[in-house]
């Protein structure tokens, strides 16, 4: 197995930034089979080397996931020429050119973003037969009503004749609500709303699945917990391919 720098590795598995990378070199956390380890272009071999921080072992996952608060003003892209991506908004610690957005969010809808190197979980998680909810704030221009509930509820007939799934909305202020939905239609909440004769003035995405974006800034991102990556496989009826893996050492893809 191909060698790799140790800062490059333990940066892809989420230990931090570059910055802070070397400041856990330094601080003499890191050891490499036994021996403390400072230098962050020491070359490890992914598969043999046995890797701690802190005295813990480092387990080396098959596949990378990231909660990103996607902030407005940026595209659900990998690339673009003319326009700030998701991937543009990724810390460099976290960019890997495996990942994959899970499904989209507006250019002006902020909020929980998951993306992924397992091209299979992205495919079972977006699908309408497995029916993830996913759960919005929504301020719109005018009160919100208990008629608005119940048309949610019932499914809404959108202005092109399409009639979504039953929806549940909360009334958390007279002109805010909580929406959640479990199909992903184009503009799907906001098209909801305007076949109420209401117009989205903010839209913020809070959860996903299992995901709950809680109190992650704006614009900031992070690797899952092994507890939510479990949770996401499970939602997903699929097998986690780290709790099937035996070897603590797995390479990661794309190191």
């Amino acid at each position: 197995m191909a060698r790799v720098r140790l800062d490059r590795l333990l940066g892809h598995m989420g230990f931090g930034s570059r910055r802070e990378l070397r400041g856990l070199l330094k601080a003499g956390r890191v050891t490499v089979d036994g021996a403390v380890i400072t230098d962050p272009g020491t070359l490890v071999d992914p598969g043999e080397s046995a890797i701690e921080v802190d005295g813990e072992p480092v387990r080396f996952r098959r596949h990378f996931h990231v909660l990103l608060h996607k902030p407005s003003g940026v595209i659900t892209a990998t690339a673009d020429p003319r326009q700030p991506t998701v991937m543009d908004a990724l810390p460099e610690e976290l960019r890997r050119g495996d990942l994959v957005p899970v499904g989209r969010l507006d250019k002006d809808t902020e909020g929980l973003l998951l993306l992924t190197t397992d091209g299979t979980l992205a495919h079972r998680l977006l699908s309408p037969r497995w029916h993830q909810p996913k759960r919005y704030l929504a301020r719109v221009d005018l009160p919100l009503e208990p008629a608005d509930q119940e048309a949610f509820a019932a499914g809404v007939a959108l202005r092109d004749g399409y009639v979504t799934l039953p929806a549940r909305l909360e009334i958390v202020g007279p002109q805010e609500g909580m929406v959640t939905i479990h199909e992903g239609k184009y503009h799907q909440v906001r098209r909801m709303f305007a076949a109420r004769g209401k117009r989205v003035v903010y839209l913020k995405r809070v959860a996903m699945g299992p995901l709950i974006l809680g109190d992650l800034p704006r614009g900031a991102a992070r690797p899952l917990t092994e507890e939510e990556v479990a949770a996401l496989y499970r939602s997903a009826s699929l097998p986690n391919p780290d709790e099937d893996d035996a070897s603590p050492l797995a390479r990661p893809p794309g190191v």
